[in-house]
């Protein structure tokens, strides 16, 4: 009798997931059906009306009662964003067994702060948000979120969702290793936040830490702390927008003697095009990065960059399907 319940324990039913998605994501959703037939791809018509408000409709919305409910969501924008609310608080009224919103880049993330009075902390508004989905018959939604961009951010969450913090760390872990010169990998932290949120999970690389000091009105990149000299170098951090820490910690790293500078960030935000300042140029010019590693969790930038050097696209389409099995 012992035996048979540790044996459910050990490998508990998987769930048939009906997923949805919006229409940004319907390439990364493509990938987590790929990973498993448990996973069944379901579509909503997005339509909108003459004045610019949504039109929508949740196909075979009757056919899903009963059934374990997932959302693929990607808040690119203010504008998006109100239109797959919708949605999303439609889902979980439709009698479903139980519904997780995945929102693998949360937009207002870094946003998570006061430094005097009048700022508005738009994490905290969000979560607020989402903290009010409505209740499936499961119970409170699971929301699963990718290396959102500060820890206590789970606190802003109320009780009535579960969130679930991920990672893409494992996946830039997995290319490392692959790499020739793996040996010869130091991780570099472009802050002390930054190091704070990763270092525990690559702890096995040697380390650098830069920081930002103020000259004059000017803020600077210096190297805090370890040796690059000689070894291949990969910044590591959550998120980049325009680039430019990045940019000046390879600089900074390239004078104290890095063969080579790398670049990991989970979400590629880059509004503006500013991904085009990493773009490897045809005309002999030095390449300042080698490899910049990101995730799918930003699908414009994905489409946008496509398959242009130095950049490497690895998916969180796994993650996803297992974090859907949860």
């Amino acid at each position: 009798m012992e035996e048979g319940f540790l044996r459910v324990m050990e490998k508990p039913n998987e769930k048939q997931i009906l997923l949805f998605y919006c229409m940004e994501s319907e390439d990364l959703a493509r990938k987590v059906a790929e990973q498993s037939p448990l996973i069944q791809l379901q579509s909503i018509n997005w339509r909108s009306f003459d004045d610019g408000f949504p039109n929508l409709f949740i196909n075979n919305a009757q056919y899903i009662r009963g059934q374990h409910v997932a959302f693929l969501a990607s808040f690119s924008s203010p504008a998006v964003i109100f239109e797959q609310l919708s949605v999303i608080f439609a889902l979980p009224r439709l009698f479903v067994a139980s519904f997780t919103l995945v929102l693998p880049f949360f937009p207002t993330g870094s946003f998570e702060r006061m430094e005097e009075e009048g700022d508005v902390a738009t994490a905290f508004t969000m979560a607020r948000i989402l903290s009010n989905i409505p209740i499936s018959r499961g119970g409170p939604t699971s929301l699963v979120i990718y290396d959102i961009h500060a820890l206590q951010e789970r606190f802003y969450f109320s009780d009535h969702v579960l969130p679930l913090f991920e990672t893409g760390i494992p996946l830039l872990k997995q290319r490392l290793h692959q790499l020739p010169d793996t040996d010869n990998v130091v991780v570099a932290f472009p802050d002390d936040g930054a190091w704070k949120r990763f270092h525990k999970q690559l702890d096995h690389f040697p380390m650098v830490v830069c920081a930002k000091v103020r000259e004059g009105d000017k803020r600077i990149v210096r190297l805090k702390e370890g040796n690059p000299a000689g070894c291949h170098v990969v910044i590591v951090d959550d998120l980049v927008q325009s680039g430019g820490t990045l940019i000046e910690c390879q600089k900074v790293l390239a004078a104290h003697g890095a063969s080579k500078v790398s670049a990991y960030v989970t979400h590629s935000v880059f509004p503006k095009r500013s991904w085009e300042r990493f773009i490897h140029k045809n005309d002999g010019s030095e390449k300042a990065f080698t490899y910049f590693w990101t995730t799918d969790s930003c699908p414009l930038t994905v489409k946008a960059i496509g398959n242009r050097a130095p950049f490497e696209i690895l998916s969180l389409a796994g993650s996803i399907a297992d974090a859907l099995q949860i």
